[in-house]
């Protein structure tokens, strides 16, 4: 597999070059760290950044965003899936996570929560969508969707 090489355009995505479709999921993962740097956590100091891959090679980041009444909270997932379709797209192939509390590294896995997978289960096939979770024993840890959303509901369940 070829390292893809990142870029970061004028809207603050960042971009693999053509030649490469895929990206190592430690380079996704120091992304996602990356991202975390932006997030706004006044009340848990938890700090979460995300690092989703398109289909097209694009990575579109998210970071969590608190607010004092806690429902309207946004998790870096959904931040970053939220942004992407915003752009037009619709096709994912992974997401990179890392949580910490703010100025501690991402020494155990962020697993997204169920409404950050139920985001991803409307955009992304869960038989082969990957979560990749920033694990400072092993490195990281990847599973697909299906793994941690076995029941998950999706546009599939609407047909007729």
């Amino acid at each position: 597999m070829q390292e893809g090489i990142l870029s970061q355009s004028i809207d603050g995505q960042k971009e693999i070059s053509s030649h490469s479709i895929h990206i190592q999921d430690m380079e996704l993962l120091r992304v996602a760290k990356e991202a975390r740097n932006r997030a706004y956590a006044p009340y848990s100091g938890f700090m979460v950044g995300a690092a989703l891959l398109a289909e097209g090679g694009r990575i579109y980041c998210g970071c969590n965003i608190e607010n004092a009444a806690y429902t309207p909270t946004n998790c870096a997932e959904r931040t970053a899936f939220f942004q992407a379709v915003y752009q037009g797209e619709r096709r994912f192939i992974k997401i990179a996570i890392a949580g910490a509390k703010q100025g501690e590294e991402a020494e155990t896995p962020c697993d997204p929560g169920g409404v950050c997978r139920q985001v991803m289960m409307e955009f992304c096939d869960p038989e082969k969508f990957e979560i990749i979770l920033a694990d400072q024993q092993q490195g990281c840890r990847s599973y697909l969707l299906k793994e941690l959303f076995p029941y998950g509901f999706g546009p599939q369940n609407l047909e007729a």
